[in-house]
């Protein structure tokens, strides 16, 4: 009976362990400098109107990232989905000209930038960024089967702690 009661605690430390080791790593907050090394400013051509927009789509920002805008005589107001889509900067949320304005991303859901000169604007000069939750699926991609090698850990700890019950209820018999 002792050695079952042995066996049957360690066989409880190791489902412990497998359950803890599994569980998912913190995500750390990131910060990104927002147009890469282009930084804030009016697109000087007509090729580069969507140059935020294309930025934006090859970063995912969850809640907590920040976004770091670099300029030069020029401004960065938050404003709504309206003041986005018609560059108008009068009803903004939050205006900054220092030049070097960190934002943080406080929840999830569309946060729209422009610059307060209006021919900035007009010209590309704006961003929509889409923030994430930390704990959002991805948009794309379907969830992975619990039972595949790459999706979650979580099953496996459970028919483990299982099998190793029943092989020790099987020593005792």
């Amino acid at each position: 009976m002792a050695s079952f009661m042995c066996f049957f605690c360690f066989a409880s430390l190791f489902t412990l362990v497998l359950i803890t080791s599994s569980a998912p790593a913190a995500v750390t907050a990131e910060e990104f400098k927002v147009g890469g090394d282009d930084g804030w400013r009016q697109p000087g051509s007509a090729n580069e109107t969507e140059m935020y927009a294309r930025w934006a789509a090859t970063v995912r920002f969850h809640v907590g990232d920040s976004l770091r805008f670099e300029y030069n005589n020029d401004t960065v107001v938050v404003v709504d989905k309206w003041g986005y889509y018609h560059c108008n900067s009068s009803h903004g949320i939050s205006v900054f000209n220092d030049g070097n304005t960190v934002i943080n991303l406080e929840r999830p859901g569309p946060v729209y930038f422009v610059s307060a000169d209006p021919d900035h604007c007009k010209k590309g000069q704006r961003l929509m960024v889409e923030v994430i939750s930390l704990h959002s699926p991805p948009d794309s991609s379907p969830a992975p089967s619990p039972f595949s090698g790459a999706g979650s850990f979580l099953v496996a700890p459970q028919l483990v702690f299982c099998y190793v019950l029943l092989i020790a209820a099987s020593f005792n018999m």
